[in-house]
């Protein structure tokens, strides 16, 4: 394997895949698994500024999980305060309150810092 480098290119990039994909069986605490745990990070690094992945928009999110569960309109009623307020909210014509916000995030899991968009 050739030493840990910074990755700048795509050839730097897909060669560090290959060599991760050649570490996949290194035990913990060794020479190749130390080498493994540092190139999933340069990795992870570099596809962080490279392929950047944006937050969804808060309605989609909320749609999204509205989907995932089979959840209704009906059913977030008790989470945003109402059939109407549901409209409003997944319609853009209202925005969320940190009360709304804190009800989706506890009972719907969806991560608060994508709720506050």
């Amino acid at each position: 394997m050739n030493d840990i480098f910074p990755i700048r290119t795509k050839k730097e990039y897909q060669a560090a895949l290959r060599n991760i994909d050649a570490l996949m069986d290194a035990k913990p605490h060794t020479v190749e698994g130390d080498a493994l745990e540092l190139l999933s990070i340069i990795v992870a690094d570099y596809e962080r500024r490279k392929y950047p992945i944006e937050a969804p928009n808060p309605i989609a999110a909320i749609r999204f999980r509205m989907e995932q569960q089979g959840f209704s309109l009906a059913d977030l009623a008790p989470l945003l305060g109402g059939r109407n307020r549901v409209s409003e909210v997944l319609n853009g014509k209202r925005r969320l309150t940190v009360e709304m916000i804190r009800r989706l995030h506890t009972e719907l899991g969806i991560p608060a810092q994508v709720l506050i968009g």
